[in-house]
């Protein structure tokens, strides 16, 4: 009965209704078009990451700046920013061991570096791993040429992106077995190696700067960072291996390419590091100290945050912590989160004024029918029908409103879908992992684009029934 008199009252108010439905679809259809693009970005970007880089979680030294896998999340000192290792790393292994919600885990070692090869130049991002776990941990990770890295073998992977690249500025397309020369500066001058080519891939779902990225032998990386193997547990280590060292080593070409710098002067420090990188003294201790970060991934239906609460309470002893992925990929990818942020934000704040719209014209129309108000509370119509009856046309209009919102939102998606956008901007291309512009459906969007709608509706009619309700129905009856 409620039902059927106030789709009769919707119909004898179509003005009223019409402008309120027109609100609430014009709200949800941005609503869903916002929120279409912002969470499949996030979506796509989750994808990038999590199957080919940083998996679920990721383990770092904790510190003041937060760190993704190649410096600092602040963009003001990521320059002079050096990734410190990880403390108690043995201890740290075993209690990931013990963890059953672990389903598989590597190490990693990061470092930057300058690439030529066939006489192309270019900053590079390495990324030193352990080979024997990294591949099996990332699926995203395509072979296009060559083979993948073998544990403990001396030797680099360019991505396809790189070796197109160099194929279109340099001489020729880079072949496997060839050299890569890497250099890289510091405060005791700059260090050179070469390893060989042995494999070209791809990653499944690149993200904004992935295709900078070499996969190396991690002791490659841990030189060109100047980051010692071992560490010697006896200053006086130092000493004798300065006693036995033989001076002519001094200017063989092994060490002339490490330390060929103009402006640096032979000292005994000098030869100390140098002696700490080549030659680690017999008997000094393992620490494991010599990774940047341990990347793990979960089981499935695993809560990646309350994983990351309870870890961190049994690692944080150690001077370590976890991060999610989105922390260890960077600031690529707590940029389409802000974006979501924003552009919500933004939603809310057109939402009010919808809802202030609203309840104005629900005001108009409810003390348009003060009358037949008064009579149904005249003949003895309670508060609560009153309520149930103004709530019911409202929840028919705001369930209007939501299926136009959402169907108006659809079809505007199939239409930009149809029309193949040219993306030019790497950025946006990288975030919507597409050079042509393509927005899927996502189900779950078009629900929450739903019930937003219902809950507009109902939030506004809430102190325009209150008022009427209010009324007596003496009074009610004398003002219609």
């Amino acid at each position: 009965m409620v039902f059927f008199l106030a789709l009769r009252n919707i119909i004898k108010n179509k003005k009223d209704s019409a402008i309120i439905t027109i609100l609430i679809a014009v709200i949800i259809f941005l609503f869903f078009i916002g929120n279409s693009i912002t969470q499949k970005a996030d979506q796509n970007i989750r994808l990038s990451f999590n199957e080919s880089l940083t998996g679920d979680v990721v383990l770092q030294r904790d510190g003041d700046v937060s760190m993704n896998l190649f410096g600092a999340n602040t963009p003001v000192i990521d320059l002079l920013f050096s990734i410190p290792v990880l403390p108690a790393y043995n201890a740290v292994m075993d209690i990931l061991s013990e963890e059953e919600d672990i389903a598989g885990i590597t190490s990693q070692v990061s470092g930057m570096a300058v690439l030529d090869m066939l006489d192309v130049r270019d900053e590079v991002l390495l990324c030193g791993i352990d080979s024997a776990t990294y591949f099996d941990l990332f699926p995203g990770i395509i072979l296009e040429e060559g083979r993948f890295l073998q544990a403990g073998e001396y030797g680099a992977m360019l991505t396809a992106e790189q070796a197109q690249r160099i194929e279109n500025f340099g001489s020729q397309r880079p072949e496997i077995g060839m050299q890569l020369l890497l250099t890289s500066g510091g405060t005791m001058g700059f260090k050179i190696r070469e390893v060989p080519l042995v494999g070209v891939f791809r990653y499944q779902n690149p993200g904004q700067f992935m295709n900078k990225i070499i996969i190396i032998d991690p002791q490659t990386v841990r030189v060109l960072n100047s980051i010692q193997v071992a560490g010697f547990t006896d200053s006086n280590d130092i000493s004798n291996d300065l006693l036995s060292f033989d001076i002519d080593d001094i200017f063989n070409d092994s060490f002339f390419i490490e330390t060929e710098n103009d402006d640096t002067e032979f000292s005994t420090d000098f030869l100390q590091q140098y002696l700490s990188e080549s030659s680690p003294a017999a008997g000094g201790e393992e620490t494991g100290g010599d990774w940047h970060f341990i990347i793990m991934r979960l089981k499935k239906g695993i809560s990646v945050n309350s994983f990351i609460s309870s870890l961190n309470q049994k690692v944080s002893q150690y001077g370590v912590t976890a991060v999610n992925w989105r922390i260890a990929a960077g600031n690529f990818a707590t940029l389409v989160l802000l974006v979501q942020v924003l552009f919500n934000t933004g939603i809310f704040l057109v939402s009010v004024v919808g809802v202030i719209a609203i309840i104005n014209i629900l005001f108009i129309s409810i003390f348009r029918r003060i009358r037949e108000i008064g009579t149904l509370r005249a003949i003895g119509a309670s508060s609560v029908y009153i309520r149930s009856l103004i709530y019911v046309e409202n929840l028919i209009i705001s369930l209007i409103a939501g299926v136009i919102g959402v169907l108006g939102g659809f079809l505007f998606l199939r239409w930009i879908n149809s029309m193949r956008f040219n993306i030019s901007n790497e950025l946006i291309a990288g975030i919507l992992n597409g050079s042509v512009l393509y927005i899927e459906f996502v189900p779950y969007t078009a629900i929450y684009s739903f019930f937003a709608a219902v809950f507009l509706g109902l939030i506004a009619s809430v102190y325009p029934v209150e008022t009427a309700v209010k009324l007596e129905p003496v009074v009610a009856v004398r003002r219609g």
